[in-house]
């Protein structure tokens, strides 16, 4: 497999009982790219993290992560993996740093360069004060900006993300997006599904739309806008593409009425 491959999603589908969540999925990220994967509501975007994340088995195809195949070596590929769900789980009844510290046992990162990186992500998420804290006394940001830390500790090649700017001001927004690209300027990847359409827009190399678990259309912005025959902004052009015209309609005229 290109070494310069990060992600081969080949075949890969998903069926609960009777119902096609996923409809097989091909699909390959390089090393370096921020990609966007954006679709409605039950479009099938979570189901697809979850299977790239190694938390739920496809029901058929194959996932790699950096030539690994996650379904036969499964920790080789989730060490490279730092992954961030849309509703992350923490051990609230421990302080910042015993989180930090048992994510890091779990990855096995070594105790001395466990604290250098802790140190440098807690101050680069602005949580140095509040290392020793509980974190059932933290807000919903400084959780997300926690998880991100965790999901940072072992320094993996790829970072897959569901939602990451719920909760977050405005500064720790424009952390995240820094941080997505300095990622992939060292030659990592970020994989982001977002309900964000400016957030792809601004961040994102190449963009995936999902629709009723089919994938619609990839590539740049420029290509998107091609696709959809639009000379607009991401907004339009995933209305277009995912062909809610009645939605695409409501919003025009909306903005009729409230534009001078």
């Amino acid at each position: 497999m290109n070494t310069d491959v990060m992600i081969s999603l080949q075949g890969v589908s998903k069926r609960y009982g009777s119902f096609q969540a996923l409809h097989p999925l091909d699909l390959t990220v390089m090393r370096g790219e921020v990609f966007g994967f954006l679709g409605p509501n039950g479009a099938g975007k979570t189901t697809t993290i979850k299977m790239l994340g190694g938390i739920m088995r496809p029901t058929s195809g194959r996932v790699f992560v950096a030539g690994i195949d996650l379904l036969k070596d499964p920790v080789a590929a989730k060490r490279r993996i730092g992954y961030i769900p849309d509703r992350p789980y923490l051990y609230e009844k421990l302080t910042a740093y015993e989180f930090l510290r048992f994510i890091a046992g779990v990855f096995e990162v070594p105790e001395d360069t466990f604290e250098s990186r802790a140190r440098t992500l807690l101050e680069r998420f602005g949580l140095t004060r509040w290392t020793d804290g509980l974190i059932e006394g933290f807000s919903h940001g400084m959780k997300q900006r926690l998880v991100l830390t965790a999901a940072l500790i072992h320094e993996p090649e790829l970072i897959v993300v569901d939602e990451p700017m719920v909760g977050l001001d405005p500064k720790g927004a424009r952390l995240v997006k820094d941080l997505f690209r300095t990622q992939a300027a060292d030659g990592g990847t970020v994989f982001l599904s977002t309900h964000s359409l400016e957030v792809a827009e601004e961040v994102c190399d190449r963009i995936a739309i999902i629709q009723d678990g089919r994938l619609r259309a990839l590539g740049t912005m420029e290509e998107l806008r091609q696709q959809a025959g639009a000379e607009a902004d991401l907004e339009t052009v995933f209305l277009s593409l995912t062909g809610d015209e009645a939605h695409e309609a409501a919003i025009r005229g909306l903005r009729e009425r409230v534009e001078p």
